[in-house]
Formats: C-alpha cells, sequence, structure tokens
C-alpha cells in the first residue's frame, strides 16, 4: 500500500515539473497565447449563437427545450477540457511513431502514457473551459436547479465520469497509428463526432443510438451523466453506471495505447 502512495507521489511530482518548464515555454510567447484562447473562446460562442438561431425557429428538439439543451452544451464544454489540456499530445502520437522519435519514451524508468501525455498542456482549453461554465451557470440559473452540497458533488462526479469518455476515444484512436499508417484521418473522424455530444442521445434511433452508446460512446461525454441533474426523479440505470462505465471505457482505450507500445517497442517500426 506503501509502494502505490510513493508512486502517486512520485508521478505528481514529476508532472508538476513537466507543467511549469512547458507553462513557461508557452507563456514566452503571450501574444500566441492570448490570441489562440481568444479563437477558442470564439469558436464556442459561435456554438452559442447558433444555438440561439436554432431555438428561434424550434421551441423545443425532442422534448428539449433552450436552456436544458444550452445545459448539454456547456456540460459537453467542460467534460471536454481535459482531453483538450492534458491528452492533447495524442495528436503528436503518429507523427512521433512515423519519424521514430517515439522510441525516447520506451528507456526513461516511468510510465510511457504518463511520460508522453505530461509533456503537452494545451493552455487553449482553458478558455474552453471558462465559456463552458459560464454556459453550465446561466443555463442551470434558468432551469432552477437546486444549489446544493449534494448537487455540486454530483456535477464534479459526472462531468469527470463524462471526461473519461472522451479521452477513452481519443486514446483508442490515437493508439491506431502502431497499426495505420494514415490514422491521422481516425483521429479527425473520432474527434469530430464531439459535436453530437451537445445533442441528447434520444433524437437518435435504431443503429445510431446503440453505436453512439456502446461503440463510440459520445452519448455519454454530456446526455447520460447530465441526466443526473436534469431529471433526479427518473435517472436512468445507464446514468448511475456511468461512472463504472467510463473507468472502463478508459482503462480498455489504456490497455490498447499500451499494446501499441509494446508492438512498437518490439518491432522497433
Amino acid at each position: 500500500m506503501e509502494q502505490k502512495k510513493r508512486g502517486f507521489r512520485f508521478y505528481a511530482d514529476i508532472y508538476k515539473k513537466i507543467l511549469i518548464q512547458d507553462l513557461k515555454s508557452k507563456m514566452s510567447y503571450r501574444a500566441d497565447f492570448i490570441i489562440s484562447t481568444f479563437g477558442m473562446i470564439m469558436t464556442n460562442l459561435a456554438g452559442f449563437v447558433t444555438f440561439l438561431i436554432l431555438f428561434k425557429n424550434f421551441p423545443s428538439i425532442n422534448g428539449w427545450d433552450y436552456y436544458h439543451m444550452l445545459f448539454l452544451y456547456g456540460f459537453s464544454l467542460v467534460a471536454l477540457t481535459p482531453v483538450q489540456c492534458f491528452f492533447d499530445n495524442n495528436w503528436n502520437l503518429r507523427f512521433m511513431v512515423q519519424s521514430g522519435d517515439f522510441i525516447k519514451y520506451c528507456f526513461r524508468p516511468v510510465n510511457v502514457f504518463f511520460y508522453f501525455m505530461s509533456e503537452v498542456f494545451d493552455v487553449k482549453g482553458l478558455g474552453q473551459l471558462a465559456f463552458g461554465v459560464g454556459t453550465l451557470c446561466y443555463a442551470w440559473y434558468h432551469i432552477g436547479i437546486p444549489v446544493t452540497v449534494l448537487t455540486i458533488l454530483k456535477l464534479i462526479l459526472f462531468l469527470i465520469t463524462a471526461s473519461l469518455f472522451m479521452i477513452a476515444i481519443m486514446n483508442a484512436a490515437a493508439a491506431t497509428c502502431f497499426w495505420i499508417t494514415g490514422s491521422g484521418y481516425v483521429m479527425v473522424i473520432m474527434f469530430r463526432f464531439k459535436d453530437f455530444a451537445k445533442y441528447p442521445a434520444s433524437i437518435f434511433s435504431g443503429i445510431f443510438r446503440v453505436v453512439f452508446t456502446f461503440i463510440i460512446p459520445i452519448a455519454f461525454v454530456a446526455y447520460y451523466p447530465s441526466l443526473v441533474l436534469l431529471e433526479p426523479a427518473n435517472v436512468p440505470l445507464l446514468s448511475w453506471l456511468s461512472p463504472l462505465i467510463g473507468l472502463l471505457f478508459f482503462y480498455l482505450s489504456y490497455k490498447f495505447w499500451m499494446l501499441g507500445v509494446k508492438k512498437y517497442d518490439f518491432t522497433g517500426s
């Protein structure tokens, strides 16, 4: 037990040092930081305006009114922040593998997955986080959800849960580069699926709902976790089970990623 505790402190200390150096490097180009953050906020603002235009013509979508849809949108933005900030280096994985530079991660006495992901912290995600929190609070107020210790704890738990699903999707998509040369297309397609997270899964039917729930679990990035707060009297079983399912998906994506590392380490390709 003591070894596990020591291991966590060891990795936390390493991550802190790497993060500080990465932030120092990024902040040396302040104009780039300001412009990119502003660009992220404007991109999300465009999504907000789209909702305004959409609901001027349609009062509801499959029973979801403007503020409930806005809550789902804000929830998805916050849930997507961790994959944006902490796992953004997945986008560079295929280039490192193809160039052979990835081999350097295989000879350090630390977990390869941790070492690779810790090298990049995308500060642009903080702009997305700020906009998402603002949107979420705005919708929360108009819906009239009670602000209690229990609801806040639920919010935190299910936001973390939602994040695990998107992280798992991108981990698995990135890891395909160990087997597929043109894996960039897989990354782009999987990332674009995030746009469906801001819509309730109930609008999908048949095979699409099954795919977006159990194969590419976009429905868990916002819809199912948010129902715990939006419909507390009628929460579906999948919503309650989402923390366990999220951990399972993350674990499987991690094992798939590490399986790719073993193939790379053994073959050198």
